[in-house]
C-alpha cells in the first residue's frame, strides 16, 4: 500500500505544476513537467560537424597563438594561465572619494562602491579539440590543482574568487580551445552574498552545514538530482580569512541550457526575466537521464 502511495505520489509531481524551494538562494521555482509534451516550433540545433584541429596554430589560446593584444603565448605542454587581455575588473588606485566627486550625489539611493580585482584566463590543455570530460583522469587532475593553486594565490588579496567555465558560442564563449575564467574582486558579487547569508543563517539556526545535510537528505532518497555554464564556489577569501567560514561548504554549480533534448535549449527569458525561475524538467526526470547516458563520451561513440 506504501509503494502504491509512493507511485501515485511521484506520477502526480510528474505532470503536475508545482513549487520547489531552493534553500541555498532563498527562493521558490516553478516546476511545469506537464508542459514537457507540449509542441515545439521553435529553433532546432543540429550537431555541430565542425572537427576542430588538434592543434591550431592560429587559435588565440593555443600555443604559440598570437592573441588579440599581439601577445603571443607560449608553447605550454599543460595548463597556461594568463592575465585577462580584456578583463571586467582591474586593480586599480580609484578611491571612494574619487567615486563621490565623480558622481557628485550622496542619496543613499543613488550609491557607488569602489570595484577592484583580477581577471585571468585558465587553458586546460594544449590541444584545442579536448574538452575537460575528453581529457585524462591525470590531465584534468593538474587542471584541478591548478585552480586550487591560483584560488589560493588570489585569495591571499581577494575577498572573492569566482572560477567558472562557459561552454558553446552563444554563451559568450566563442573559442572552442579548452579554458576557464578565474575572477577575483575586492568584494562579495550578489549570488555570493546571498549564499553567504543563508548558510550561515542555516547554521546558526541548526548547528548544521546546510549543503552537507542537503546531501544526506537526496543520497537517502536515492531518486533526485538537483539542476544547478560550470562554477566552482568555495568560502570567501581576502579580510574573511581571518573570520569562521564553518558554515560554507565547497561545491559546483551546473546550469544546463537544456530544456528537453540536445536539439532544444533553454534560456532565462520572458517570465522567467520578470517574475521568477520556471522548470519544465523535475530534478528526478533530470537525474534519470544522467543515469541512462552511457558511460563513453559520444564524440567517441
Amino acid at each position: 500500500f506504501h509503494l502504491k502511495l509512493h507511485r501515485m505520489a511521484a506520477l502526480t509531481v510528474s505532470d503536475t505544476p508545482h513549487l520547489r524551494f531552493n534553500p541555498l538562494r532563498q527562493e521558490w521555482i516553478i516546476v511545469s513537467p506537464q508542459r514537457i509534451t507540449r509542441p515545439w516550433q521553435g529553433r532546432k540545433e543540429t550537431p555541430d560537424k565542425n572537427k576542430t584541429s588538434r592543434v591550431d596554430g592560429n587559435n588565440a589560446l593555443a600555443p604559440g597563438g598570437r592573441r588579440s593584444n599581439g601577445n603571443v603565448n607560449p608553447n605550454y605542454e599543460s595548463t597556461y594561465v594568463f592575465t585577462n587581455d580584456f578583463p571586467a575588473l582591474t586593480d586599480n588606485n580609484t578611491t571612494v572619494d574619487e567615486l563621490d566627486n565623480y558622481f557628485d550625489c550622496d542619496h543613499p539611493l543613488l550609491r557607488n562602491a569602489t570595484a577592484k580585482g583580477e581577471c585571468r584566463v585558465m587553458c586546460f590543455h594544449p590541444r584545442s579539440d579536448l574538452t575537460l570530460p575528453l581529457m585524462t583522469i591525470a590531465e584534468i587532475l593538474v587542471v584541478i590543482n591548478k585552480w586550487s593553486e591560483e584560488f589560493e594565490q588570489l585569495g591571499r588579496k581577494f575577498d572573492w574568487v569566482q572560477i567558472f567555465e562557459n561552454k558553446g558560442d552563444i554563451m559568450g564563449c566563442s573559442n572552442p580551445h579548452p579554458h576557464c575564467q578565474i575572477w577575483s574582486s575586492s568584494f562579495l558579487p550578489n549570488e555570493a552574498l546571498l549564499e553567504d547569508k543563508s548558510q550561515r543563517d542555516y547554521y546558526e539556526k541548526t548547528g548544521k552545514v546546510m549543503l552537507l545535510e542537503y546531501a544526506e537528505l537526496e543520497s537517502a532518497k536515492k531518486d533526485c538530482c538537483r539542476e544547478q555554464p560550470l562554477d566552482s564556489r568555495g568560502a570567501p577569501t581576502g579580510s574573511y580569512l581571518s573570520q569562521s567560514c564553518q558554515h560554507w561548504q565547497l561545491h559546483a554549480h551546473y546550469y544546463p541550457p537544456l530544456l528537453r533534448s540536445a536539439t532544444v535549449k533553454k534560456f532565462m527569458a520572458g517570465y522567467e526575466m520578470v517574475a521568477s525561475p520556471q522548470r519544465d524538467l523535475t530534478a528526478e526526470m533530470a537525474a534519470e537521464r544522467l543515469r541512462n547516458l552511457p558511460d563513453i563520451h559520444y564524440k567517441l561513440a
